[in-house]
């Protein structure tokens, strides 16, 4: 298991940081992991699934 940092998961997924953390918030992105203090990280596999999900919904338009 992998963990990328915000400026990973803006490259991953072509989303802005306001973005992210609003998609978050709404249940539509998935949650970070808090590393301590304030630093947090994603799990790399999870965001994979959320990118996976939007070719997937993109091909069965």
């Amino acid at each position: 298991m992998r963990l990328i940092r915000l400026d990973e998961v803006m490259n991953c997924c072509g989303l802005a940081r306001p973005t992210i953390y609003k998609y978050v918030a709404a249940g539509k992105f998935p949650k970070p992991v808090p590393l301590g203090g304030r630093a947090v990280a994603w799990v790399q596999a999870e965001v994979d699934a959320w990118i996976d999900d939007k070719i997937e919904k993109r091909i069965n338009m």
